[in-house]
């Protein structure tokens, strides 16, 4: 992977995320399946929540806004860039500087501690030792784990290790946070404080596209997108 100018990481983006006719099928026998009818969308900043019942697209939608996965018509374009258009490597590199991701499972990885877990992006984009170790320890302060920095995801808590998440997805300041389910594993007052997390950056003019199963989750988003039998609707 190239690496990233590390003061592209320094600035504060306010990039549009849109969709134009974006569908995805997939072959199924002697027919196929549509797991997501064509949609074209602009997302305002903010946060917006997809909501729908499990196999309706929620997750197709996120792959294809992510550029995990390849549409079968249609373009996602992050500012002036079709992310589609660039190559595997192109779109990681793409990612590592526009985007920032939390997952249900947080997906940290095991061996690093908290601070070289939020440390890690930094790395792959190239930012000095020093820079990156104080932007991590600044980001771990913010999301209350500033005691936490050396301890193994092992050794924290279901919600301590979505907040390091959480840190690690922000600390290149992208411009798009998608987060899915991020709140599914947690008690009560963990999710609550991810979700409180998740709203600093909507507040701040970021676009976060937030999937959930949860209706009391996805009311405090800004925006409302429903999906169903692959068809996603805006709702007001």
């Amino acid at each position: 992977m190239s690496a990233v100018s590390p003061s592209a990481l320094l600035v504060t983006s306010s990039i549009q995320l849109q969709t134009e006719a974006l569908s995805r099928t997939y072959p199924s026998g002697d027919g196929q399946i549509t797991a997501l009818r064509p949609f074209s969308h602009t997302f305002a900043a903010g946060m917006t929540s997809v909501v729908g019942p499990s196999g309706s697209g929620k997750s197709t939608l996120l792959n294809l806004l992510a550029g995990f996965d390849t549409p079968s018509s249609g373009a996602v374009r992050v500012g002036d860039t079709d992310i589609h258009s660039l190559s595997e490597a192109g779109r990681a590199d793409f990612r590592l500087k526009h985007y920032g991701f939390v997952f249900q499972s947080h997906n940290l990885v095991a061996i690093l501690s908290a601070q070289e877990n939020v440390e890690f992006p930094l790395m792959l984009a190239g930012v000095p030792p020093r820079e990156r170790r104080e932007r991590a320890r600044a980001l771990l302060s913010q999301v209350g784990l500033e005691g936490r920095t050396h301890h193994l995801p092992s050794h924290l808590s279901g919600g301590e290790a979505q907040r390091v998440a959480i840190a690690r997805a922000l600390v290149g300041n992208p411009a798009v946070l998608l987060a899915d389910e991020p709140t599914g594993n947690l008690d009560t007052r963990s999710g609550e404080i991810i979700l409180e997390l998740l709203t600093r950056p909507a507040r701040e003019g970021k676009t976060v596209v937030l999937i959930t199963h949860d209706a009391d989750v996805a009311a405090l988003a800004d925006h409302h997108l429903r999906v169903r039998d692959g068809e996603v609707t805006v709702e007001r």
